[in-house]
């Protein structure tokens, strides 16, 4: 393999393989070296319980790759080794102590009984909103897709204004720094209705009053109405490994295994990367560090002390743990059958519940009543369990990285080794509360805690699946500091790509997309 390249990529994520590719298709040579022994970072899939069962690492969903930017420039060409994905007409939904349900389906008459069924005024708004977010939609997604500069929020504020009048830009703006709980209690009358949508404030570390993050809530109630959700065929690696593939494809070369030790620096610029085995390969134009702020120091030294410090400080959401099960059968949820097609069941029961689970993990509690993000990817794609079997992917939002206490006061245990098991035996008590009889479905089990998650990748710092929170003061033109929201760092020829970059989580690449475009001039 060459020692030289145009660019190395330091960790092989989505975004860094994603800036990769780019880099290589304007004619870059370009390498990337991973510390894990496959590539993927959050987002690789594996038979994780039993052979056969495939279950996805941590990210699950791919809607936002599917229509990225990124996709749309490459997808023709990741198709060709291998990206295929499964189209969710029903993409989520929230099951509620009482026997209750309600959901989003891309049939409108569907979400509207459901709805209904539970307040019919809501239904009504629901309709409403439905109905002007393809007004909204180019707004939304242009800022979130917009560098940021200033030269670029000033441009997009000029059209915002120019299409939408100063009032309603202002109304935006007043949206865009509400809390989730400010807005649906605005917009809804239904406690349950608010949960549902609620809930994915959660995925983003957004609990219910944290300014911020209304919009999270909004897009995925709207875009899961107007698009349903995306997945991968076979796992959500079918992204990961048509990146690899067609890197390799371009002369480029991504290899797993090998840690990086430091990044190499001449004359205030990174000129390339030594490895843990000694080796040095050098980089004419750029070093992209796919690592957590936190984590840079540690390959480069000191660099200039406030963007250090910036670093050092950098702030993470709290852990997740999973829990991975393979199945005799989906769950046969108390709401109702219908549930068993949906690709994501919330049991999230209240904005109140949500609020105190995140203040109990905040603090260092195991929540006595833990959040769950229920992924049944196999009621969409039977290619990932073996015949009539099921995975399910139970995410526990939230779970605190260091145990200070357990706020149900039942467990004794402050290290994950000993706290994993009745931990996962609390998560699994409020599944059968939901669900009779899924414990007697389990063929397969695999818990994966806060601390596992850091220890295989050490850029989900406490078990934080985003990379950083993305709370006011770090989002934006502070994500992950003032002046570096583009990936550049005070060292020459040295960026940062990954979910702490700008615009942040999610699958969409956007971050290493906006990198490669700057760096090769398009």
């Amino acid at each position: 393999m060459s020692d030289s390249f145009d660019a190395v990529v330091i960790g092989a994520g989505h975004n860094g393989l994603a800036a990769a590719l780019h880099l290589a298709s304007k004619g870059w040579r370009v390498g990337v070296f991973e510390g894990a022994a496959t590539a993927g970072g959050a987002v690789k899939t594996g038979e994780y319980t039993l052979p056969g069962f495939r279950h996805d690492w941590a990210a699950m969903n791919l809607s936002l790759f599917a229509g990225s930017p990124f996709f749309k420039a490459h997808g023709a060409e990741l198709q060709r080794h291998g990206c295929a994905f499964v189209p969710v007409a029903r993409p989520f939904a929230s099951s509620f102590p009482d026997g209750s349900w309600v959901g989003v389906s891309t049939d409108m008459a569907e979400t509207m009984a459901a709805i209904s069924a539970l307040s019919p005024p809501d239904a009504a708004v629901w309709q409403r909103l439905c109905a002007g977010f393809g007004a909204e939609a180019p707004h939304l997604f242009g800022l979130l897709g917009s560098p940021m500069k200033m030269r670029a929020l000033a441009y997009f504020m000029f059209k915002t204004i120019r299409a939408k009048g100063v009032a309603g830009t202002l109304d935006m703006a007043r949206f865009l720094l509400s809390s989730p709980r400010a807005f649906l209690d605005e917009t809804f009358t239904d406690d349950r209705v608010k949960a549902m949508l609620g809930a994915w404030g959660m995925h983003l570390d957004y609990a219910p009053d944290i300014a911020g993050g209304a919009i999270f809530p909004y897009l995925e109630g709207m875009a899961g109405q107007a698009f349903g959700m995306v997945l991968g065929q076979g796992g959500a690696d079918t992204i990961i490994s048509a990146l690899v593939a067609a890197i390799r494809a371009r002369g480029g070369a991504v290899e797993c295994g090998v840690r990086v030790a430091r990044v190499v620096q001449s004359n205030g610029k990174a000129t390339g990367i030594e490895l843990a085995d000694g080796r040095r390969i050098a980089a004419a134009k750029a070093v992209i560090a796919g690592v957590a702020p936190r984590n840079l120091a540690a390959l480069t030294g000191p660099v200039e002390p406030r963007f250090d410090a910036a670093m050092a400080a950098f702030h993470h959401a709290p852990g997740t743990m999973m829990i991975h099960l393979a199945l005799s059968d989906l769950p046969d949820w108390r709401a109702g059958a219908a549930l068993r097609s949906y690709a994501y069941v919330h049991i999230a029961p209240s904005l109140d519940q949500m609020a105190r689970t995140y203040a109990q993990a905040q603090a260092g509690m195991l929540p006595d009543e833990p959040i769950l993000v229920v992924g049944q990817p196999t009621s969409v794609d039977a290619s990932r369990a073996p015949a009539g079997k099921h995975t399910l992917w139970v995410q526990v939002r939230m779970a605190p990285a260091a145990i200070k206490g357990d706020a149900a006061g039942k467990i004794a245990a402050r290290d994950w080794a000993d706290a994993a098991a009745p931990f996962a035996g609390r998560v699994l008590d409020i599944l059968e509360a939901h669900a009779p009889g899924t414990r007697a479905k389990i063929i397969g089990q695999r818990i994966v805690t806060p601390v596992e998650f850091e220890t295989e990748n050490p850029n989900l710092i406490g078990g934080d699946q985003v990379c950083g929170s993305h709370h006011l003061g770090q989002h934006f033109l502070f994500r992950p500091a003032r002046g570096h929201a583009n990936g550049s760092t005070p060292l020459g020829n040295l960026h940062l790509t990954g979910a702490a970059v700008w615009p942040g989580a999610g699958t969409g690449a956007n971050p290493g997309f906006l990198l490669a475009q700057r760096l090769a001039g398009a």
